[in-house]
């Protein structure tokens, strides 16, 4: 994981349309460039981090990096689910990523349930670990700090 911290920054698209409907557990998805140019050699799985949506506030997240085998994805995917009820929908603005550490590999599961309850744990985990003082400075790190004047609103 020498990779860690990892910064990335792409447009929000539109993903598979499970994690609101199916899970109860949205995600803000990267299109498959963002996907294509992580490092080589990070493991695909389940981190957590620091997230934002343009140049909002900056929030707790988790991130699935990897191929959903509960799903059986025939393409690899970047699923970031930011700790935060958002008033709507997103789609094309810049999310801002600081993956700050690994929690566990990505596995398959035996039903729906035991998926929603492990991305619950996940969430839990990363919670409490982000608190520690060596991922809080994270989320004071100068690449969230995106001028008001280099956002595009589309005027």
């Amino acid at each position: 994981m020498r990779h860690l911290p990892y910064f990335c920054r792409g447009e929000v698209v539109r993903g598979f349309g499970r994690g609101s409907k199916q899970l109860g557990i949205p995600t803000a998805n990267f299109p498959e460039q963002v996907v294509d140019n992580l490092p080589a050699d990070i493991s695909t799985g389940i981190y957590y981090g620091w997230a934002s949506v343009g140049s909002g506030d900056v929030h707790k997240m988790v991130v699935s990096i990897g191929w959903n085998p509960y799903y059986k994805n025939t393409k690899k995917s970047m699923e970031t689910h930011i700790i935060h009820t958002f008033k709507e929908d997103f789609y094309g603005e810049t999310l801002n990523v600081a993956i700050a550490g690994y929690l566990r590999p990505e596995k398959n599961f035996d039903s729906l349930e035991s998926l929603i309850s492990a991305i619950q744990g996940d969430i839990e985990e990363a919670k409490k670990r982000l608190d520690l003082p060596e991922h809080l400075k994270l989320k004071e790190d100068n690449f969230f700090q995106v001028s008001k004047s280099n956002i595009m609103n589309g005027h």
